[in-house]
Order: C-alpha cells, then sequence, then structure tokens
C-alpha cells in the first residue's frame, strides 16, 4: 500500500503495555538475526524507560481495537547547537503480517509530530544501508544522509568492554 491506512492505530504505550512492547522488541531482534539481549533484559529495560520524561513507546495496530503490530522507541535530549531538543528515533518495527499496511509509515508519522509538539528541531535516526524498503520511507519523510550540511553523515559507535 505505502500510504497510512485510515485504520491504523498509533497510540502513546502505557506502563502496562510494557510487555507488549517488549515483544515487539524481542520479535525485532530475531528479525535481526540476534540471540541478544535475553527477553528479560527487554522487558526489564521497557519497564525502566517507559514513564521517563526522556522515552517515548508508540505503539500501532492495523485497526482500533487490535493488538499492536508495530512499536516506536523515540528518545529526547537538549542540544546546544539547535537550543532545542533533539529527538532520536531509536526502533522502528512492524511484524512481517503487518507490513506494507502503513502501520510504519503511521508510526514515523505520529514520530515527527510529536518531535514538533516537544519543540524539536531536529530527529534522527540510524539504519542499515541494505535496507531498501525503510531507507525508502524515511526519504519520503525528508529524511537525508546530508541533514547537517553538504557533505555525508556518518553515524559512528564504538563498543566499550566491561
Amino acid at each position: 500500500m505505502g500510504r497510512a491506512d485510515l485504520a491504523t492505530a498509533v497510540w502513546l504505550a502505557a506502563p502496562h503495555e510494557a510487555e507488549a512492547v517488549a515483544g515487539l522488541l524481542v520479535d525485532f531482534r530475531d528479525h535481526l538475526g540476534h540471540s541478544w539481549p535475553f527477553d528479560d533484559s527487554f522487558l526489564e529495560s521497557v519497564q525502566r524507560l517507559i514513564g521517563r520524561e526522556d522515552t517515548e513507546f508508540w505503539l500501532a495496530a492495523t485497526d482500533h481495537g487490535a493488538p499492536p503490530v508495530g512499536v516506536c522507541q523515540l528518545r529526547f535530549r537538549h542540544c546546544v547547537w539547535t537550543a532545542a531538543e533533539d529527538c532520536w528515533l531509536e526502533d522502528l518495527f512492524v511484524r512481517g503480517e503487518a507490513r506494507r499496511r502503513g502501520v510504519a509509515r503511521a508510526l514515523v508519522g505520529r514520530a515527527l509530530d510529536r518531535a514538533r509538539e516537544r519543540g524539536c528541531r531536529r530527529v534522527e535516526l540510524d539504519t542499515s544501508e541494505d535496507n531498501a524498503g525503510a531507507v525508502g520511507l524515511y526519504e519520503s519523510f525528508g529524511f537525508s544522509t546530508s541533514s547537517k550540511g553538504s557533505s555525508l553523515d556518518l553515524f559512528m559507535g564504538v563498543r566499550l568492554d566491561r
């Protein structure tokens, strides 16, 4: 479909929905072919974050009243370079049976609306360059690899051993 279905429901996850959020994130982990973090770790992390001011989990269903089939995690932080909050779209996942039905589009649209509501001046994310569907979705909303200027933005990281 590519367009958000009018029946798609998107809502802010409440603390009592932590298990649903964690279940979708476990499905995302499995979809990526990973076996870690463990299921319990996802639930513990979601329970730790779900009520915080700087984190929101949004759920989506293909129909009002149906169980959630998609999740989006947003993280907020103040940025000295924009003199406002930034929004990091940390996770976006839709179960296989609900893909291509507008669920991801509805979640991204709601994430952008929510960032605007909070006064954010920038929304950032990372995705695999091999994930053509995700890249196309994000580009359709105006995301680009040169959002900070004329050169290519690079997402970099380092793992720290304990």
